[in-house]
């Protein structure tokens, strides 16, 4: 799921506002965040206005409760997602909207590879943005108690777009999440990051490619990227070493990986630059070396494979070749997968909810496990791993 860091900041500074308030009857909840909205300045006729359409989304939670992509494989996913189709689309729209591009890097220093990425990944170059109603979306999950605490301030993020006239709360239509436009922001995002590219007044990311362009790298550059720096670039690891330090936890500058043996495939990369050594499939499949830039994509979308998947995907569109698979070992069956995060658990590890999903959490349980059990650990799960445990 997307950022928190909107929530925590718009987050309810109002006192006795509970912006974690969630459940019981969905017509009473839409009373409480108009009297909430009342409370925080808005007007009566406005908030009326606002909520007049709002229902209640099923659709919407059925969404939020079946991302089963995030269990594909990264070599799977990447297939899966980077086509021949949109690599050419990429080019052309770099041609295409090549000042755009210039722009976006000159005054927020993010190449066009990384704006291009997400672009495609997000909505396959504004083709598909979503057909939720963003309003309903956003306070259906508000409703919902899973993360409330998301979800509520971006209500209100929306009203303000709509008093700017930049919101149609019975119109306004994108992802399940409340993400909108061509590269998906949230409401929040929009208010703090959103830049009137085209120079209209609006800050339009549906039908905008202007906006949404510059939008998305000025966000990225909030996030911290660093200018004239690199985020991820495949390198070549030898058959045998200390696969412990392999993980977003360790870092070491390119020089010093050049003396473990782990070295560009094909690109020099500045030695000062510190790295960490990524793994994604195991220490027999692709390997990189991800740098700090890497880190904020995690800003972006949580995700572990949608993230490394989008940063590669940056690298390609930026004239990288396709990385060497090698002998990558197959992931776990999700039941497979469950069944190791119900053993890890069981041993005292936080893996979080028991899903199926290989997040950070049931990665670094899965390595300290390796290690103890004299496996290369490498955080990747084997049925080695699973007979063992």
């Amino acid at each position: 799921m997307r950022r928190l860091s909107f929530a925590i900041s718009l987050g309810l500074c109002l006192p006795g506002a509970a912006f974690a308030a969630c459940g019981g009857s969905f017509s009473s909840f839409v009373e409480d965040l108009k009297a909430e909205a009342i409370t925080r300045g808005h007007s009566r006729a406005s908030v009326s206005q606002f909520f007049a359409s709002v229902t209640q989304d099923d659709r919407t939670l059925r969404a939020d409760r079946s991302q089963g992509v995030f269990r594909i494989p990264f070599t799977d996913f990447t297939r899966r997602v980077i086509s021949q189709s949109r690599l050419t689309n990429g080019r052309r729209n770099a041609d295409r909207y090549d000042a755009i591009f210039d722009r976006a890097e000159a005054e927020y220093g993010v190449p066009r590879g990384v704006l291009l990425a997400f672009w495609a990944l997000e909505t396959d170059f504004g083709a598909v943005q979503g057909d939720f109603n963003t309003l309903n979306s956003l306070v259906t999950l508000s409703h919902d108690c899973r993360r409330p605490e998301l979800f509520r301030p971006q209500v209100f993020a929306a009203l303000e777009l709509f008093e700017a006239g930049d919101f149609d709360p019975a119109r306004t239509t994108g992802a399940w999440a409340g993400e909108i436009g061509m590269v998906q922001m949230l409401p929040g995002d929009i208010l703090e990051r959103g830049v009137d590219g085209d120079g209209d007044g609006h800050v339009t990311l549906k039908t905008s490619v202007a906006d949404a362009l510059m939008s998305g790298a000025r966000m990225l550059a909030d996030f911290g990227w660093q200018r004239d720096e690199p985020w991820l670039a495949e390198v070549v690891v030898p058959a045998e070493m200390d696969w412990s330090v392999s993980g977003l936890e360790t870092q070491k500058s390119v020089a010093q990986w050049a003396r473990l043996g782990v070295v560009p495939r094909g690109t020099d990369l500045p030695r000062r630059l510190q790295a960490s050594l990524l793994l994604p499939q195991g220490h027999k499949g692709p390997a990189f070396l991800a740098f700090d830039n890497y880190r904020v994509f995690f800003d972006w979308n949580q995700s572990f494979t949608y993230v490394t998947t989008a940063a590669y995907f940056a690298t390609r569109l930026s004239g990288a070749p396709v990385f060497d698979a090698r002998a990558a070992e197959p992931g776990l069956e999700d039941n497979q997968m469950k069944h190791l995060q119900q053993k890890l658990a069981a041993r005292g590890y936080d893996v979080g909810k028991i899903d199926g999903i290989l997040g950070a959490r049931t990665r670094a349980a899965v390595q300290s496990e390796q290690q103890r059990l004299g496996l290369p650990a490498d955080a990747w799960p084997t049925t080695d791993l699973l007979d063992a445990l």
